[in-house]
């Protein structure tokens, strides 16, 4: 039996993850192009896209190639999992980056694993990793919370229960959604949290800017193009005391959280009693 409780004599079939450049082609993973010519099954996000890297790579693909994104991931997922159990290799790919990952992957994931088959992976390009390296905030810990929400409310109530978050946080944006995503996080963590928006990393154009949430605001008003990764530093060391820790609490009770939960939230961040918290709210109400 292997660590992830697959028996290998058993297993059918390799369902293989493997990342692309988020970028320049030159990136790709010499493994990437051995997996894209010998799999069985090559479940893409894009075809168009798979076949441009497969040019660049100068490969041609032994097994078949379908499309493997949002719109269809549902319906064609049971499908893989039987070619996995026939002992086929399934390939996944999507556009940039790791399957799954904010990309389509995950539920055939979990099938696989709940069907006994074996999952790996290729490794390769991470815009994650590479924008925390790069933005000059704390990279010991870090979490990473893919796209916002694109409704404000939801949006807003998303930041707001990442106020007291103590770690470097990573996100994905869209370049038109994000002057508004900036804004947002500006009004819940404070104008003056430094971040970083990476702009088209690896790529001819890549751009890093560097500073206080509410100069990047300004910044990217002008209008930003590419692929967007953001870095935002956590918050400062939590309130040592009750009147320190109402702003924060006000805050995200007014973004919809209920009052009971994030006084217990906060009292086991800070080690302050809950109960405190929650008559201090009260009373200053």
């Amino acid at each position: 039996m292997s660590d992830d409780g697959v028996d290998p004599e058993r297993a059918v079939g390799v369902l293989v993850l493997a990342a692309t450049p988020i970028g320049d082609p030159r990136d790709a993973a010499p493994r990437l192009a051995d997996e894209l010519a010998t799999a069985d099954v090559v479940a893409a996000e894009d075809t168009r896209r798979l076949r441009r890297l497969l040019g660049e790579l100068g490969v041609s693909p032994r097994g078949r190639v379908v499309s493997y994104h949002e719109h269809n991931e549902a319906a064609r997922t049971p499908d893989l999992v039987e070619r996995l159990r026939a002992g086929d290799r399934v390939l996944v790919v999507t556009d940039a980056g790791m399957p799954s990952v904010s990309d389509p992957g995950y539920r055939l994931v979990v099938a696989a694993v709940e069907a006994g088959i074996r999952v790996t992976c290729v490794p390769g390009p991470s815009a994650v990793l590479m924008a925390l390296a790069v933005s000059g905030l704390p990279v010991d810990r870090f979490c990473f919370e893919g796209f916002l929400p694109r409704k404000p409310g939801e949006r807003g109530r998303a930041l707001a229960a990442l106020t007291d978050e103590r770690r470097t946080m990573v996100f994905f944006e869209a370049p038109h959604r994000l002057d508004v995503t900036l804004e947002a996080m500006a009004t819940a963590f404070g104008g003056d949290r430094p971040a970083a928006v990476c702009r088209e990393l690896t790529k001819t154009y890549e751009e890093v800017r560097r500073g206080p949430l509410v100069d990047l605001v300004a910044w990217a008003a002008e209008g930003v193009r590419g692929e967007i990764t953001v870095v935002v530093a956590g918050a400062a060391p939590v309130a040592a005391s009750v009147a320190d820790a109402l702003p924060g609490i006000r805050a995200r009770v007014a973004a919809g959280e209920r009052l009971k939960d994030v006084c217990a939230d906060v009292a086991a961040a800070t080690g302050l009693s809950s109960k405190a918290l929650y008559d201090g709210v009260l009373a200053s109400r």
